[in-house]
């Protein structure tokens, strides 16, 4: 059985259409610009004493990059990795420990930041505990209760009548024109649940800021997470006899692999992931992580806010041409909606320690971002899942993600209260979080698709919510039934902090 830690959000044991002024119009004003400092004659040379680091320097998109920021760069010790002209952002190496406040100086620069605190080359992931393998013997015994027209394991899975995916089904398993981008640790499209809707065309690695379109670059090694792959079966795993049923089993999943193999998803490979999907035709993004180093990420910090900045850059223009990106909500039973939150943790990648963060601004990104649907876990018994994080006005949707089955226990045959997922190497497995949460809610947004081809994003993101089950506040809720309320939920039936619009619905969305 999964152990639970509903406290820590980096538990496993294997390491793991809007236009861009509106992205811009989300951030406060940058607290050091060129008015402050006359220019990029009065900047000095690079100093190299620091370890080399990993840079994002943002600039004003879709006019390339002016000679004046180039030449301040290199005088700087910086060395470009890639321009995304598109969206104004430049990575950058450099082993000077004054590049970013140095940068930030230069006319035509909007802000700058380091992404990492440790050296290159150097966990974050939106699940709990570790995946649980399923034997031989559970395999048998799934398979012997399958019934006609169910993949063997399929019996297992209580999430699919959880969310109707299965009456779904009998409608349609999705369009093979519709494709999904798993943004994650890398996925193993030699598993045979997914390889059957793989696309290789639409992969790539993401790690260094710079897209490696080499053949299998997309996928973990042995010694690297399970979880993209596991993310990648939930949403299109493939009806074919063999193993688990994906929410939208009929349509593509690519993977872009952004997780470093010490398990650290960092800023240049994220915006590197988003890019890629919007230069890739990819419909619908999957986002289960938050990006490294820091878990909240404060706008008044100016190495914080330039994450903040290129990453809503990079998820506007994918959602600009024609992406919905989807993302986890987090497992720490944090209020995003408060006046306060302690961050233990960040930065997870130096010397972490706690702060208190306003989380009006500071933000988890990508989950807090303009645009982004966020998603909220439920378990078996359909409540809030014990670990997912909350928020009125912050959660958008919620959807099964699991939950220890001494708190939501499934009705048999089922006996695990986490979702059941294909694992590297042809297993599968068992996990939990917010990020088994949001593959549901992607793949209800893959059938809407496929439903209603020509659909915006826009009207992809309003259909999944007026098609959810609305589902009120559970109130109190005391999911370890200790007589202690676990936390507060606020709003109404048709919108609320625990669930957003409510739960995802497969039917609806092949039905309306």
């Amino acid at each position: 059985m999964t152990v639970f830690q509903p406290r820590h959000r980096r538990v496993l044991a294997v390491p793991l259409g809007m236009a861009l002024a509106t992205a811009l119009a989300f951030l406060p004003d940058v607290s050091a610009s060129a008015a402050d400092t006359g220019g990029a004659a009065s900047l000095g040379t690079a100093t190299t004493d620091a370890p080399s680091l990993s840079y994002v320097v943002n600039i004003r998109p879709g006019h390339g990059t002016s000679e004046r920021v180039r030449r301040a760069i290199d005088r700087a010790g910086g060395s470009v990795v890639i321009a995304y002209d598109e969206i104004g952002v430049i990575v950058v190496h450099s082993s000077n420990a004054d590049f970013a406040k140095t940068i930030r100086r230069v006319p035509g620069v909007d802000s700058a930041g380091a992404t990492r605190n440790a050296p290159l080359p150097a966990q974050s992931t939106t699940d709990v505990g570790t995946p649980e393998v399923l034997s031989s013997q559970q395999v048998a015994a799934a398979d012997a209760r399958a019934t006609d027209g169910q993949d063997p394991l399929e019996p297992l899975q209580w999430d699919l009548p959880a969310i109707k995916a299965d009456k779904a089904h009998e409608k349609t398993l999705g369009s093979p024109k519709v494709t999904v981008g798993v943004i994650d640790t890398g996925v193993d499209d030699t598993h045979p649940d997914i390889a059957p809707n793989f696309s290789a065309a639409q992969s790539a690695n993401c790690v260094s800021g710079k897209p490696d379109t080499t053949y299998g670059a997309w996928r973990p090694s042995s010694t690297e997470s399970p979880h993209g792959t596991h993310v990648a079966g939930e949403i299109a795993g493939a009806k074919n006899g063999i193993g688990i049923t994906g929410v939208a089993p009929g349509v593509k999943v690519a993977g872009i692999k952004v997780a470093t193999s010490q398990g650290y998803f960092y800023t240049e490979a994220v915006v590197c992931g988003f890019v890629w999907a919007a230069e890739h035709h990819i419909d619908v993004t999957n986002n289960s992580y938050y990006t490294d180093p820091w878990y909240f990420n404060c706008t008044d910090d100016p190495d914080q806010r330039a994450l903040v900045d290129a990453i809503t850059r990079a998820s506007l223009f994918a959602e600009h041409k024609g992406t919905v990106n989807v993302a986890a909500a987090g497992n720490e039973s944090y209020d995003l909606a408060s006046d306060s939150i302690t961050d233990p943790v960040s930065p997870n990648d130096g010397t972490p320690g706690d702060r208190v963060i306003d989380p009006h601004k500071c933000f988890d990104i990508p989950t807090q971002l303009p645009g982004v649907v966020t998603v909220a876990a439920t378990g078996a018994k359909g409540l809030k899942s014990s670990f997912s994080n909350y928020g009125l006005g912050v959660i958008d949707i919620a959807a099964p993600g699991g939950d220890s089955t001494a708190y939501q226990a499934p009705q048999p045959p089922a006996t695990s209260g986490s979702i059941l997922g294909p694992l590297p190497g042809g297993r599968w497995g068992y996990m939990a979080g917010t990020s088994m949460a949001t593959p549901h809610v992607v793949g209800v947004a893959a059938l809407i698709k496929s439903t209603h081809p020509h659909a915006s994003p826009a009207l992809v993101k309003a259909l999944l919510y007026a098609e959810a089950t609305a589902t009120p506040c559970t109130d109190p809720y005391d999911i370890n039934g200790d007589g202690k309320v676990d936390a507060v939920c606020e709003g109404s039936k048709n919108r609320n902090g625990f669930y957003g619009w409510g739960i995802a619905d497969a039917l609806a969305a092949v039905s309306r």
